[in-house]
């Protein structure tokens, strides 16, 4: 699968987030601003999670009907990577 640019921005900006986390937990910043956080961080993980899956479903999906192959598994496979995420 080729990951675009905005999949790997978006791990970026998942990324500066953690740090974020990180930070104000050194910090010892309030534990509702940290858990307020890490629940935006966790949302914004399962978004891209979500794209990645869409994306590669799109593709295979595309890809079997070229070849005239059945299109049933893949989805139940997405379908299972999308539940094992939660």
């Amino acid at each position: 699968m080729e990951y675009n640019d905005q999949m790997k921005n978006r791990v970026k900006r998942i990324e500066g987030q953690l740090r974020g986390i990180l930070k104000m937990m050194e910090e010892e910043k309030d534990c509702k601003n940290v858990i307020t956080q890490l629940s935006a961080t966790r949302s914004a993980i399962d978004r891209t999670i979500g794209v990645i899956v869409s994306s590669n479903l799109v593709d295979c999906v595309r890809s079997a009907n070229e070849q005239g192959q059945e299109t049933d598994e893949l989805v139940k496979e997405a379908v299972n990577l999308l539940v094992k995420s939660r």
